[in-house]
This record gives C-alpha cells, structure tokens and sequence, in this order.
C-alpha cells in the first residue's frame, strides 16, 4: 500500500470516528439538556472528541515507541470503550429510525417532544449496558462444537480424533485468562492431533503479560501426534521471530506452505496467511501446487489456512480445510457483516464432491473488544473417517 493510500485511509476513518462519536454526543447531550437546559453542548462534544484518541492510539500502540504499561493501559481502555462505542451507536441509530417512521407515518407530527429524547436516551444506555455486561460475560465461555466428516473417497484405517482453535489472540485483553480453560478442555478431549489455525498472537508478542506462563500452559497441551499451527495475518510485523520462536518453545509446529505426514495415513498442510499485518519478513505464501509437490494422493490431505476466502484454491488439492478469521462477526450484527462477505464465514460447507470438506471456526479467543455477542468463544472436535 502506497504512502498517500494508507494517508488517505487513515483519514477517512479518523473522519468517520470523529463523526459517530460526535452523533453520540450529542444524542446523549438532547437527553440531558431536557433535564438541565442550562447544560452547554461542548462539554459532550469534548468528551466526545477526547475518547477517539484513545480508540485510535489502542489501535496503533504496537507500532509506537510506548512503555509496554502505557500500550497495555491504552489497549485496556480502546476495548472497553470499541464495545460501549459499538452499542451506543447501534442503538442511537435504531433509536432515531423508530422516531423517523413515527413522523413518517404521522404518529408523532411536530417537533420531537423532549421526553422522546429522554425516555430513548434512557432505553440506549440501558441496553448498551445490558448489551456489553452479556458480551463481557459470554467471552468468558467457551462453547464445544462437534462434527463428523467421511472421506468416502479416500481410505482411513481408523479414525482421527482432531481438537481444532483459532484466533487466540494472545495479548489481547482477558486472552490469557481463558487459555488454561482452552488447554484443560482441549486435554480433555484426548485428540490424535491438536490444529491451531491462526491468530495465535495480537500483532505484538510483547504485548503477552506472561509469556512464560502462556508458553507452559500450551506445552501442556496433550494429542497422540503433535499440536500443529499456520500462521494468521495477525501473526506477523515486526515480532515474527519471537513469535516463532515462543511457539517453538511450546512444542508447537508451525507449518509455513509446508507439509507433514502424520502416522504414515494422512498429510496435514500449513498455509501462510496472503495478508499479514506487517509481513512474515522473508517468507511469502507460495502456490498450493508448490507446496504439495511430492505429496502422496492416496492420502488425505488436510489444510490449515487461516482466512476462509482462500478456499477457492483446494479445489481437487485437499479433503479438508480448517479455518478460522471471522470469529463469526465476534459481536452483533457483525455475523451479518461476515455472513455477506464470505461463502462460509462459519461451520460446516462443501460446495460439492470435487472440492473439500471445509471448517470454519469462530475461534477461542476475542479481538479487539473484549465481548461475544451473536457468537461463541469455541473449541471444535473432528472426528475423520
């Protein structure tokens, strides 16, 4: 991306941030200003103004020169503050369409009555309240999702029992609370083989308060065959060595456009994300052809890519793809959002008998806003036959 597109970018979002937040403002300044007229409307357009500096500095901190506590302290307060934002502005906007149809349909003529303004500022703040205290809530569980898929065209001497996550996060907030959960029901579940399919990291490595302690909890991780991972496009930037390297310390594979036959019956196929943020330094995602070069076509070939839109590209290569990325839209009406966007932004799809079985995953963890509404942190079990 060219300098003056990332400039221009930047910009039209600073501009819409300014904009939503300054709507935001002011739809809470009519309601108070019905209860205390002599109010001035600055002072929420201040406010309103001050708190997209944070949202803006929460995003880029891994890329700032900061302490690790300020980027910490400002990571904390961009997610708290994305999912209330989120809400507030969700519900204004449904707020102020339900008075439009009223006046529309001449259920309200003349001006909008001040206690309107007050009873749905009212109705606002406490569902956003409802709304947020849920999603905080709901993050912290995580949901067990199961499928059965047979390879009618290939041959499987027994069954393969897969724990599948994605999109840890690490480093995120709360994303280190909830992996000794993941681990412990992972261990549970006495997989043949552990796939982690992405995202395992928040941009930053150092972002992780513990790492040593997130390194021996996943090392804990117990499968007959390994624990294997592909890396997202979140995995990546200027931390890609550390990143590799705690994962190495882990007892994790990472399969970068390369293969591994496991148990001699099936091949399990690592992808590199086409889009990471901030590179994988040297190495770049290669042509599916390149990296099954050798393989053997009487096994099953099963893939980790992290992003669902690449699977166009298995088409008669693999049995199977997992997948993660799209957290399922992670908060409503976000699954509205990727829904459109993807062929399958969850669960389970074939297109038909020439291309693969594919797996979407809402994954483990959380990005961004610490909150799950209208999806579910999940650990998905894979038994293949």
């Amino acid at each position: 991306m060219s300098a003056a597109a990332m400039f221009f970018g930047t910009a039209i979002m600073l501009l819409v941030l300014i904009g939503t937040n300054s709507y935001i403002a002011l739809r809470i300044y009519q309601g108070v200003k019905c209860i205390i007229p002599q109010i001035s409307a600055a002072i929420f357009f201040i406010i309103g103004l001050f708190l997209v500096i944070p949202f803006i500095l929460g995003f880029l901190r891994s890329q700032l020169p900061l302490p690790a506590s300020v980027k910490n302290t400002l990571g904390v307060i961009s997610s708290y503050w994305m999912g209330i934002f989120l809400y507030l502005l969700f519900y204004f906007v449904v707020a102020d369409a339900v008075i439009l149809l009223l006046r529309i349909t001449k259920v309200m003529s003349g001006p909008v009555p001040q206690n309107t303004y007050i009873i749905s500022g009212l109705l606002v703040i406490l569902a956003t309240i409802v709304t947020v205290g849920y999603g905080l809530y709901n993050a912290g569980r995580i949901k067990h999702v199961y499928y059965e898929i047979i390879l009618e065209e290939k041959i499987m001497p027994s069954e393969l029992k897969i724990a599948l996550i994605s999109d840890l996060h690490l480093g995120a907030l709360k994303s280190e609370k909830r992996l000794g959960k993941i681990v412990r029901d992972i261990n549970d579940l006495e997989p043949d083989i552990v796939c982690i399919t992405g995202d395992i990291f928040d941009n930053d490595f150092y972002a992780i308060h513990n790492p040593n302690e997130a390194k021996n909890l996943l090392k804990s991780i117990k499968s007959r065959y390994g624990v294997y991972a592909c890396l997202g496009n979140h995995d990546a930037g200027k931390t890609i060595n550390k990143m590799l390297n705690f994962l190495k310390r882990s007892n994790i594979r990472v399969l970068n456009d390369e293969y591994v036959v496991i148990d001699d019956r099936v091949v399990l196929v690592g992808r590199l994300d086409p889009s990471p943020i901030g590179g994988f330094g040297d190495m770049k995602r290669k042509d599916m052809e390149d990296v099954i070069t050798g393989v053997d076509k009487s096994f099953p070939v099963i893939v980790m890519d992290h992003n669902p839109a690449n699977i166009g590209e298995y088409e008669n290569k693999a049995d199977l793809v997992l997948s993660g990325h799209t957290h399922r839209g992670q908060v409503f009406p976000g699954k509205l959002v990727t829904w459109a966007m993807y062929v399958v932004d969850y669960g389970y799809y074939r297109k038909d008998g020439n291309n693969p079985h594919v797996i979407v995953t809402s994954g483990a963890g959380t990005w961004g806003l610490p909150m799950r509404v209208g999806s579910n942190c999940e650990i998905v079990s894979i038994k293949l036959r």
